[in-house]
């Protein structure tokens, strides 16, 4: 095998940066982090309990393939809250309300994706450092049964993603809520000011 054929954690990870426009290093040394929410830049800390967690999240889009546009994070974080955050809750919080948002615009691949997480592992209970970093894409996806096909599901699956998925809906609407609570304000002081 050639070494670009069996690619490590490490390199298809910075390629990942690299192809998402991430920077050196995914810039997980940065101050602050901006997302978007739709077309609203949205600026926030970036804690070390999110580096703690995002180490392992580009990790598991490396290995299993979702994207990083909205589709996918939602993908990504319904097959994350099935597999489980063990105490990283930064994870659960970002997760939960990706989950959520997704189940209103993309139900099936949400739930085809929790399907998936209940029946794999992930890295969220693995130690992170240069032994990780060095395994392969492909010995780690072995590991973690992402090569085996998903089972249909199950009733008790049904009832996990149904118990999951209220979680996530308030987890998102806590969310909405606490992130249109500023600008609604702002809006009531303004219409205020006009009468």
């Amino acid at each position: 095998m050639n070494h670009e054929a069996t690619p490590t954690l490490r390199q298809a990870r910075e390629r990942y940066f690299d192809e998402n426009g991430f920077g050196q290093g995914g810039n997980y040394d940065e101050r602050w982090v901006r997302v978007d929410v739709g077309p609203v830049p949205v600026w926030f800390p970036n804690s070390a309990q999110r580096v703690r967690a995002l180490r392992f999240h580009d990790l598991h889009h490396v290995l299993t393939g979702y994207r990083t546009d909205f589709a996918g994070e939602c993908e990504i974080s319904a097959w994350e809250v099935a597999g489980g955050c063990t105490d990283h809750w930064v994870a659960w919080l970002l997760n939960l309300s990706g989950m959520g948002a997704g189940l209103f615009f993309i139900p099936r691949g949400v739930a085809r994706a929790f399907q998936r997480g209940l029946h794999t592992r992930n890295l969220y209970r693995s130690e992170y450092g240069e032994a990780l970093l060095g395994r392969t894409v492909e010995e780690m996806r072995r590991a973690l049964g992402l090569e085996k096909p998903v089972p249909a599901p199950t009733w008790k699956d049904r009832m996990s993603f149904a118990g999951w998925s209220v979680a996530a809906l308030l987890t998102s609407a806590l969310g909405a809520a606490l992130f249109l609570a500023p600008l609604a304000l702002a809006a009531w002081v303004l219409v205020g000011l006009l009468h």
